[in-house]
């Protein structure tokens, strides 16, 4: 070789070296995107929802009829047969009918026997927790195909107690005790005043949120219509929801005959609506199984992990309700999953059983008021199968990914902004393994203040901390109530009588919160604490 030419080669040498590099790093990781056992990758291979609207009442079909036609319909999803080989079924808690052991009856319907079969507790999260969970489960080699279910038929239920119809499902279970709710766990002064149920607990972060947040209540109303005018935009386009029209904002905020106050300031096109009929399944399997069984690779969606954390469950316990230290850690736990790797969220599901949830959520992720927040359509417009809600949104993400987009968030939300649990989903594989580590709970408990003494008695003057005014069946109002701080900066609930006109009006006032104003404490007759203006 000439002298030239060595030396032009010379000069190619560093270049040469360092495409070698470049080469040699992106082979590495593609291995490190390969690497992990595939059969310790958890993969959503398939989706299953189911809607009923019978023209005749006695031909609805009951709760364990939806699960397994959900179930089968995630089977045919997947275009694969992986039902034989169930290792894992987690049923999610239903109140339209109780079953003793839906989920030994629900095995029995599909035939098979898994080791894990699980019937939980109350929880609007509880969908997401036992997608995590199940995948958690494939991860550590204990099953190899699991399937989320749940199910709820309360459109027919109401419909045949009312119209005294006896419906031919498998006998209703009396002798099963109630699954625990709101009120067992509250305390007897929040249960007196009416504040025990989510319609009435959740206007107090409202209340309070808003007015942290500098915004007088008109302005606060203004947001949370645009917001769930954009979930009902996207409950219109999805064929599995349960409403099917796009309302502007107006419509959903301003009351009306039809669209009446419950418990300020939410009107009935604000809160979620319960009474469905839907059925829907989640059935995930080993990378490995899935490919062995023939499940295309654009159907495969992976669970890259994700966070949980909870409150106490007497919200009366909390250190303020201008925000949810747990909903901020395991928020802020999903978006170091997925910024940790230099990516963002393509979509978003944000539990939205009330406007006050998702407007709490996207600040925390740092969104703009403009959010995309739904794949699915929300709990007013799409519907509000009770505990199942996030069931189906996982079904919505999934088609959302297989279609379009990479990364996905699903943050569910159980009891009064209790139980919070995030999980990321992605149609790219892991590039580690999934982590057994969930809870953040550690975290959100460093953030905890301290926590007001909770009194029945009080006098002197007491600062309103949040509120709502409660309405009856025609949009008069039953009565108000006032959380509040005492002198002593003790916590107390007290009643605003429906003929307290002038505190009515205060708590009323558009453009301008009553939050930290101060007001007279009196005890009414009953005992009860009354907080009055002037």
């Amino acid at each position: 070789m000439r002298p030239a030419a060595i030396l032009r080669d010379a000069a190619k040498w560093p270049l040469l070296r360092m495409k070698s590099v470049i080469s040699e790093k992106a082979k590495q990781e593609k291995m490190s995107k390969t690497s992990l056992p595939e059969d310790r990758i958890p993969v959503i291979v398939g989706v299953g929802e189911i809607v009923d609207r019978p023209a005749d009442i006695a031909a609805g079909l009951e709760p364990l009829t939806l699960l397994e036609q959900a179930v089968r319909r995630a089977e045919a999803d997947s275009g694969a047969k992986l039902l034989g080989e169930l290792g894992s079924l987690d049923v999610v808690n239903f109140l339209s009918w109780r079953y003793r052991d839906p989920e030994k009856l629900l095995a029995a319907r599909l035939g098979v026997s898994p080791a894990h079969n699980y019937y939980g507790p109350v929880g609007g999260e509880s969908p997401i927790r036992y997608i995590h969970e199940a995948a958690q489960r494939i991860a550590r080699g204990e099953c190899s195909v699991a399937a989320v279910c749940g199910a709820e038929a309360q459109s027919t239920a109401t419909k045949a107690e009312r119209g005294g119809i006896t419906l031919p499902w498998t006998p209703f279970a009396s002798d099963v005790e109630e699954p625990k709710r709101g009120a067992v766990f509250q305390k007897p002064m929040a249960v007196k005043l009416g504040v025990f149920r989510p319609i009435t607990v959740y206007p107090l972060y409202e209340s309070a949120t808003s007015a942290h947040w500098g915004q007088t209540p008109r302005e606060a109303l203004a947001e949370s219509g645009v917001l769930w005018s954009t979930y009902s935009k996207v409950a219109s386009e999805n064929p599995n929801s349960w409403m099917k029209k796009a309302l502007a904002p107006d419509e959903i905020t301003t009351a009306t005959a039809d669209n009446r106050l419950i418990a300020w300031p939410y009107t009935k096109l604000m809160v979620a609506n319960p009474t469905v009929n839907m059925g829907g399944a989640v059935l995930l399997t080993s990378l490995a199984k899935a490919r062995a069984a023939g499940v295309p690779e654009d159907r495969l969606i992976y669970v890259w992990g994700g966070a949980s954390a909870e409150e106490p469950r007497d919200y009366l316990l909390r250190d303020q309700f201008y925000e949810s230290h747990p909903q901020n850690a395991v928020l802020k736990a999903v978006m170091d999953l997925v910024e940790g790797d230099g990516k963002k969220f393509d979509a978003i599901e944000l539990y939205s059983c009330f406007p006050c949830v998702p407007k709490m959520a996207r600040r925390t992720l740092g969104l703009g008021p403009d959010v995309q927040p739904t794949v699915t359509g929300g709990l007013t417009f799409f519907g509000a199968p009770l505990n199942t809600y996030m069931t189906h949104a996982a079904c919505a993400m999934v088609r959302k990914l297989r279609d379009s987009g990479k990364l996905g968030l699903l943050y569910g939300q159980g009891g009064f902004v209790t139980k919070h649990h995030g999980l990321v989903l992605s149609r790219e594989a892991p590039k580690q393994a999934l982590s057994q580590h969930t809870s953040v709970q550690a975290e959100a408990d460093r953030a905890k203040r301290a926590v007001p003494e909770f009194v029945t008695e009080a006098s002197g003057k007491g600062k309103a901390e949040s509120f709502t005014v409660i309405y009856k069946g025609k949009g008069e109002v039953e009565h108000g109530v006032v959380m509040m701080r005492t002198e002593q900066d003790a916590r107390a609930l007290a009643r605003i009588p429906a003929n307290d006109a002038a505190t009515l009006a205060h708590l009323l006032n558009m453009d301008r919160t009553p939050v930290g104003t101060l007001g007279n404490v009196v005890t009414a007759e009953d005992g009860v604490l009354e907080w009055r203006v002037g």
